[in-house]
């Protein structure tokens, strides 16, 4: 058996498998023994997060709470939080607005080539996850690491772990095609995406003091 650690990505899951789907209520456990192989003894499940803005959804930082203290039922799991940025910029048009006018004065302004737009930007996790894993590697955490992500600003910490450390990370991804870069460093590719149905917690989840944590009506 081989002590295995999986580091969780929550944004690029979220995002890349989980934001249109009934899936969301997920159990990061039982998806982590249904993906990897059988030899994989999973000691310990690293989630990485940021909080997310309620600026355009206001019920997002509640469902992501309830979710968060579901996740704390499973002693298996540890999260580590980062940063949410949510700011409003100016961003350039790649093709301009069609402009039609219908007045006189309109000839005078030219056609817009700029919006203003929702900027969302997620700090730290990534490289917490990153840090972690290097880490872990140097100081023999592990005998195989499984990092959940398509982040393709992760591959030189797997590049490290498996070609300096010589250690193997399988790599679970949210998505059909994995990221080359990604890829190419991996001992292995898994895809999520069959297990998440599967792998949905009870609802409501109970925790050890016996209160009931219900899944966002929502999700």
């Amino acid at each position: 058996m081989m002590r295995t650690i999986v580091y969780v990505d929550a944004l690029n899951l979220y995002y890349r498998a989980l934001r249109y789907t009934a899936h969301k209520w997920l159990n990061l456990e039982v998806l982590a023994r249904a993906s990897l192989p059988t030899a994989c003894n999973i000691v310990a499940i690293n989630y990485y997060y940021a909080p997310v803005s309620g600026r355009t959804d206001p019920d997002a930082p509640h469902r992501q709470n309830v979710y968060l203290r579901a996740l704390k039922t499973l002693p298996i799991v540890s999260t580590y939080q980062g940063n949410f940025l949510a700011n409003r910029v100016w961003a350039g048009l790649v093709t301009p607005m069609e402009f039609r006018p219908r007045h006189w004065f309109a000839f005078i302004y030219p056609r817009p080539v700029v919006t203003r737009v929702w900027k969302t930007e997620e700090k730290g996790s990534d490289v917490n996850l990153g840090a972690h894993l290097v880490r872990d590697a140097f100081q023999n955490k592990f005998d195989t690491a499984a990092v959940l992500t398509n982040d393709t600003d992760l591959t030189e910490p797997v590049r490290i772990v498996t070609k300096e450390c010589n250690l193997p990370v399988i790599l679970l991804t949210p998505v059909n095609k994995p990221a080359t870069s990604l890829a190419k460093y991996a001992r292995s590719v898994r895809h999520i995406r069959p297990y998440l149905g599967p792998s949905q917690f009870p609802n409501p989840v109970v925790n050890a003091a016996g209160q009931h944590i219900h899944k966002p009506p929502s999700w």
